[in-house]
């Protein structure tokens, strides 16, 4: 077993003609011999290294020590920030062991020889393990801690080939079924599907996306809503990696012409995790999307976490504190219209109440409230186990979506009979999903004593504080976005640095429509959309791109996002 890696900042017994790390620093001016014998005296007094001591108090800097380590050991000094990572040589050292060695393969010299940037030359047995790994002979550089730890990231989170494995396939497409099987159970499909999902958790991803191309598969993961690269995989093995997908969320391997849906339940740090699978045909082979579920154990966050602004939570709450009614949350896949509801439930949560939750799948585990997970193979569909749940007596249901008029017109029904309903619908707007209702074949008397209030929302991306830049709007942003009367005005744009995966974003802001469905609203229900939705202004509304000028103004977000996630239509 291999020895765990030393701290990098070492200064080991001094070797037969080998200066001490101390006096190298003092020749060249780095230290003086009172801030030298100042720092001995704490490196005995703590137990620490010596080049870790002098980095703590700032006496030296990383590259500093980087340079003399490497004059220390008779090693070059290599700096990250002024070279470009081959992938042909990152490829060769998993990412696991780089970051355990903090070792990064930069370049392949030539057939047997690697060049390997390290922080600590001093341990030989992690030298040893890398050029194991390698399968290649190494020469050693050393580098700054932060920059070698940054190159890691940014090295291993970017567009890595994944080596070709051709004697897995014999190099041909054509494969029989069993074949198929037995490559989607051999080490490289299961590595290179392993792999995938790791760095889209890592990177805080909620889909991963394998899309066949003429050449090869790309994938692709979506952060904060929007997708990015993640790595490439060889046409050799696009069929044992499609394999092990199916297999994995049970579907049948067969067949390749029919769009097919499943699921799996995985575990990531002791917890379960969803993934939703779906395969759909292409033009170059099978498509397969993995949905992320992440089930929050630590429970849901709470009204305040929400960032709702006063007159939003205001709306909220007095809809959720009525005895019985509808609260509808609206918006598209991922935009957090459950975590919402289960603000709401977390407020209403009492030994007075009996709540119920009815979901596909249960997105948090709350203690004291049935919650029941759907399972359409079983018969358990939402209309049905809606029905079963109002004949138990609740106070509150929590129904995960609306999806048909069965449903829809059972939970209306409930709302006017004494429960209070928490449900979700897949709309752009609050007053659209009015009309969306009445689609479903919903009566338009029924939805105007049913509804307490209706919540759009979306998410829309942060602003990464460490390289975002101010800037004044010219006359055309002022314009669009109706800052005409705003005066002097300093807002702040995306720019990107190694911290947002160069993006410009880290995290993502929530974006509020609050309609209360009451006075005016109520009597407008039969009326289009257009009229809903100018009455509910009339009567006070902030939209989602106020909202999202609101943020903007704050320097959370950009106009730009803004105008990504709202768009141009004012409903």
């Amino acid at each position: 077993m291999a020895a765990e890696p030393t701290d990098v900042h070492t200064e080991p017994e001094p070797i037969r003609g080998r200066q001490l790390l101390g006096m190298l620093l003092l020749r060249d001016g780095h230290l003086t011999i009172e801030t030298l014998a100042e720092t001995l005296a704490e490196k005995e007094r703590t137990g620490k290294l010596l080049g870790q001591v002098l980095l703590d108090t700032g006496m030296i800097s990383g590259d500093t020590l980087a340079q003399a380590l490497a004059e220390q050991h008779g090693l070059d000094y290599l700096d990250l920030s002024m070279v470009e990572i081959e992938g042909e040589a990152a490829v060769l050292l998993p990412e696991n062991v780089a970051r355990r060695y903090r070792a990064l393969p930069v370049k392949v010299l030539d057939d047997t020889d690697v060049l390997v940037a390290v922080a600590d030359p001093t341990d030989m047995i992690a030298q040893d393990d890398i050029r194991f790994a390698l399968g290649h002979n190494t020469k050693i550089v050393v580098a700054d801690i932060d920059k070698l730890e940054q190159a890691i990231s940014k090295t291993y989170r970017g567009h890595v080939e994944i080596g070709d494995a051709a004697a897995l396939t014999g190099g041909s497409p054509q494969l029989t079924v069993e074949d198929i099987r037995d490559s989607a159970a051999t080490g490289p499909a299961i590595t290179i599907v392993n792999e995938a999902i790791a760095r889209a958790l890592d990177q805080g991803a909620s889909d991963i996306h394998f899309e066949p191309q003429t050449e090869d598969v790309s994938v692709r993961v979506r952060v904060d809503g929007v997708a990015r690269e993640l790595m490439t995989i060889p046409s050799s093995l696009k069929q044992a990696v499609i394999a092990r997908l199916k297999v994995m969320g049970g579907l049948d391997i067969a067949q390749r012409r029919a769009p097919q849906d499943g699921r799996v339940v995985v575990r990531v740090g002791g917890n379960p995790m969803d993934l939703r699978i779906a395969v759909l045909p292409t033009t170059h082979g099978e498509q397969v999307v993995l949905r992320i579920l992440h089930r929050a154990f630590e429970g849901p966050l709470s009204l305040p976490e929400l960032g709702m602004t006063p007159e939003t939570e205001e709306i909220f709450l007095r809809a959720i504190g009525q005895p019985y009614g509808a609260i509808i949350t609206c918006g598209p896949t991922g935009s957090g219209k459950t975590t919402s509801l289960y603000a709401a439930l977390e407020l209403l949560h009492d030994v007075g109440r009996v709540l119920v939750t009815i979901e596909d799948p249960v997105e948090y585990q709350v203690p004291g409230v049935s919650q029941i997970e759907i399972d359409p193979l079983a018969g358990l569909t939402f209309a049905r186990g809606l029905r079963t749940i109002l004949r138990s007596d609740p106070d509150v249901i929590l129904v995960g979506e609306i999806r048909d008029e069965e449903t829809a017109r059972i939970a209306m029904q409930a709302a006017t009979t004494g429960h209070l309903v928490l449900t979700t619908l897949h709309t752009h707007n609050a007053a659209s999903s009015v009309a969306r209702l009445k689609d479903m074949g919903i009566e338009p008397g029924l939805l105007g004593t049913s509804i307490n209030c209706i919540i759009a929302q979306r998410l829309a991306r942060r602003l990464c504080t460490a390289c975002r830049e101010a800037y004044e709007p010219d006359e055309q942003e002022r314009a669009e976005f109706g800052l005409t009367d705003a005066g002097e005005l300093v807002l702040y744009r995306a720019r990107g640095c190694d911290e947002c995966f160069h993006t410009g974003f880290h995290g993502r802001v929530a974006l509020y429509e609050a309609m209360p469905v009451v006075g005016q609203i109520r009597r407008l229900i039969e009326r289009s959309t257009d009229e809903i939705f100018a009455a509910a202004v009339e009567q006070g509304m902030t939209t989602l791109r106020q909202n999202g000028i609101q943020l903007c103004l704050a320097g959370v977000s950009s106009l730009d996002e803004i105008r990504r996630v709202t768009g141009d239509r004012l409903v």
